[in-house]
């Protein structure tokens, strides 16, 4: 349903953004995966029609979206764009903030659709709260709300659970991707957690400097990441040469072996992560991690192996 192409995009004499190219299906849900300043809300931007595209062509459904130098008001009707500030009204309650842009004469359809909502993002019990009164995690949750009001058709989060403690943000995320799912809403997500992006999306595209490096699922990513960047994002990183060559282990990609084999290291520490030990070795000089059931004593010396999953 959505086709980018970018060529680039600059601010000022600064380029932003360079050879993009992909499209999304309905439905699908995108991660825009990449550290901060790297493009992506400028990407969500461009899409939304906040910015104008000089050198690229966007088309949804195979019409030409033409950006605000020819729309009155920036934005496009059937895109809902999330940003990161918010922009809600402080004075007036959730339940208003969030039937803003649903009809007025059908009250009780629209009430209805707000309790709806309300249960989606876990704020039931603050309908009429003032949301000067709200957390910022609270706020962005009625933000959430508010975006998917009116059921888009393509749906744009910048960083939708940057300010959601933790203990709420798995519930949130489960419950809201899988609304859209339901609704068949096709979502764009900007993110720097890889979590996010691995547990959520149908596709990650990981972004640096303006441009994609790596897209794929997000088993395909993790399971094989091109380089040592793509692989930071998903855990400490290890190189090692086999075979004369120069390999990028994640921690979960080597165990411990009960022969010798030609990668041993010396244990320097072990870090308790609930259900196993992140392990820090030292091989040659250069750090090593990997994953044990159980903790490994400092100074132990240990043979690890590919783990063959």
């Amino acid at each position: 349903m959505l086709d980018v192409h970018i060529s680039s995009f600059a601010y000022a004499e600064t380029t932003i953004l360079k050879n993009l190219d992909f499209q999304v299906e309905k439905g699908r849900h995108i991660s825009i995966l990449g550290e901060s300043g790297c493009g992506k809300s400028t990407l969500l931007k461009l899409i939304y029609g906040l910015l104008p595209l000089e050198h690229g062509e966007l088309k949804w459904d195979n019409h030409k979206m033409l950006g605000p130098d020819y729309n009155l008001v920036p934005g496009e009707p059937f895109i809902k764009y999330l940003a990161q500030d918010f922009d809600l009204m402080p004075f007036i309650s959730v339940e208003e903030n969030i039937a803003k842009h649903l009809s007025r004469r059908l009250k009780q359809e629209s009430a209805d659709r707000v309790d709806e909502l309300l249960k989606v993002v876990d704020m039931a019990g603050y309908r009429d709260t003032h949301v000067k009164l709200l957390s910022g995690g609270q706020k962005q949750r009625v933000a959430l709300a508010r975006a998917i009001a009116k059921e888009p058709e393509l749906l744009l989060l910048d960083e939708p659970f940057s300010h959601i403690d933790n203990f709420r943000r798995n519930a949130l995320r489960r419950n809201l991707y899988a609304y859209l799912k339901v609704q068949n809403i096709t979502c764009i997500t900007a993110t720097h957690d890889s979590e996010e992006a691995l547990t959520f999306s149908d596709e990650i595209k990981l972004m640096r400097d303006g441009s994609f490096i790596q897209s794929g699922s997000p088993k395909t990513i993790f399971n094989n990441p091109r380089d040592e960047y793509v692989a930071s994002f998903f855990g400490d990183v290890s190189k090692l040469i086999i075979d004369g060559k120069e390999q990028v282990f994640l921690p979960h990609q080597l165990v411990t072996s009960s022969i010798r084999t030609s990668i041993k290291a010396i244990v320097e520490h072990s870090y308790y992560k609930g259900e196993n030990y992140l392990v820090k070795a030292n091989r040659e000089g250069k750090p090593l991690f990997f994953i044990a059931n159980q903790e490994v004593s400092k100074g132990q010396v240990v043979f690890l192996k590919k783990n063959h999953l």
